[in-house]
């Protein structure tokens, strides 16, 4: 049987926390901040949680993760 591989561009994106949720961060963080506000800049610097509805996909994506 060949092995299963994982994707390459998915696992780069999204890291698996300890309890096994999935976790990334957001996009347009990094260049032209002085046109967003400080409340948006602060809410970029987090790591968000991937959706439950979107956890199935995902799993097909990385299944060594």
């Amino acid at each position: 049987m060949p092995k299963i591989k994982t994707n390459r561009s998915a696992a780069k994106r999204f890291k698996r926390t300890a309890s096994g949720k999935f976790a990334y961060e957001k996009a347009y963080g990094s260049h032209i901040l002085t046109t967003k506000s400080r409340k948006r800049k602060r809410s970029l610097r987090k790591k968000h949680m991937i959706h439950k509805s979107n956890l199935r996909e995902l799993r097909l994506l990385l299944p060594n993760s």
